[in-house]
């Protein structure tokens, strides 16, 4: 990652299946799995609906659904069955630009809501990933919509799949 200007990272146990990007100098420590990647293709395919139902079913899951599961790289994202193989992606396929595009989306307007102006520093301190998703405004769920639409594109499948049905597509 010394390399990267950014890099994509995850809770190793998270309620939801977030993904973000970390910058230098922020070293990541042993509750975050660290993706080294600086794309926002890779970033979009990790936080698709496709990627979430796949790290839920591999991980392993704590006690209950509500306390979350744990992202286990070797079972997650080393099995994932990737639109393209990792790195082989064409870059020039609008179907990888479509994911780039809308994942570049989702970040933004999760960092507007982050970082909005006017607010004093107790909201600030309200305004978290996690409140964000506990909350689930439209505004988030249309923007994975649209990113989940693009990765959907990107596999040839329709976007109306059922949960098990996507996991029979990935597992075949």
């Amino acid at each position: 990652i010394s390399e990267l200007q950014q890099f994509i990272v995850t809770l190793a146990v998270s309620k939801h299946r977030i993904f973000t990007w970390l910058t230098h100098p922020t070293l990541p420590d042993q509750q975050l799995i660290v993706i080294a990647r600086s794309d926002d293709y890779m970033f979009g395919v990790l936080h698709s609906k496709i990627h979430e139902l796949w790290s839920r079913k591999m991980g392993t899951q704590l006690r209950e659904a509500e306390s979350g599961t744990r992202y286990t790289p070797t079972n997650t994202f080393e099995t994932f069955p990737f639109p393209w193989a990792p790195g082989q992606e064409p870059k020039d396929d609008p179907r990888v630009q479509a994911i780039s595009h809308a994942a570049k989306e989702l970040v933004e307007q999760r960092d507007r809501w982050l970082n909005a102006e006017g607010l004093n520093e107790t909201e600030k301190k309200k305004r978290t990933l996690t409140n964000l998703y506990n909350q689930r405004p439209t505004w988030l769920d249309l923007a994975h919509k649209r990113l989940d639409e693009a990765v959907f594109t990107a596999y040839g499948w329709k976007s109306d799949l059922s949960d098990e049905e996507i996991l029979e597509k990935l597992l075949a």
